[in-house]
């Protein structure tokens, strides 16, 4: 058993640690090699946007993401589903301060009353069909898409239908995080064009 340690050859910068263990087996120059683990772990990083969004279950949601790595479906899909299901609240405010941004009042009302729920189902079914057209992903309301995956038995799936599951669960909240960050930064920007050109001293 042993650690072998590498370095990036292309930037020279980041290093990755293997644990390993070999044995031998019939001739002395033949032997098996076993991969216990990797640190930082394998695949890419979570973005920043989604670990905000989900705030305080950040490492249920690490713990999620390691599951989904190494092919445990139904694993990764309990621990994004109790993610999604414990932060509700946090989910739909993100989503009210991205239909804010995009001046949608009726919107920003209906978010405030589903971010007052405390069951998932039923903070979407208040907004099925008001989250603003900006925040749809491919014309699907991602919300629905959302509870459709969370409405899944895992008593009656595979774990490779789990493992699907849950890939879908950790897109979608990904790209929904990405689609509140585009609002907001691009409204921002607009405002900070705005207030430098009426600003601007007449010539």
């Amino acid at each position: 058993n042993s650690f072998i340690i590498y370095r990036c050859r292309n930037c020279q910068a980041q290093w990755r640690t293997f644990a390993i263990g070999i044995h031998h087996e019939g001739e002395a120059d033949s032997c098996v090699a076993r991969k216990y683990g990797e640190w930082p772990a394998f695949g890419p990083p979570v973005p920043a946007r989604v670990i905000s969004m989900i705030g305080p279950d950040r490492d249920l949601f690490l713990k999620g993401r390691r599951a989904e790595l190494r092919g445990l479906g139904i694993g990764a899909t309990a621990y994004y589903r109790r993610v999604v299901e414990s932060q509700t609240q946090r989910v739909f405010r993100e989503l009210q301060r991205a239909a804010r941004h995009l001046h949608d009042d009726a919107a920003v009302a209906l978010l405030e009353r589903a971010a007052n729920e405390t069951q998932f189902s039923r903070a979407v079914d208040l907004v099925r069909d008001a989250l603003p057209q900006r925040l749809w992903i491919h014309n699907q309301n991602p919300l629905t898409l959302l509870h459709n995956a969370l409405s899944n038995d895992l008593h009656a799936a595979t774990d490779e239908e789990c493992l699907e599951v849950a890939t879908s669960i950790r897109v979608l909240l990904t790209e929904l995080a990405a689609r509140v960050e585009e609002v907001t930064k691009a409204d921002e920007g607009l405002l900070r064009a705005v207030a430098a050109l009426s600003n601007r001293p007449k010539k």
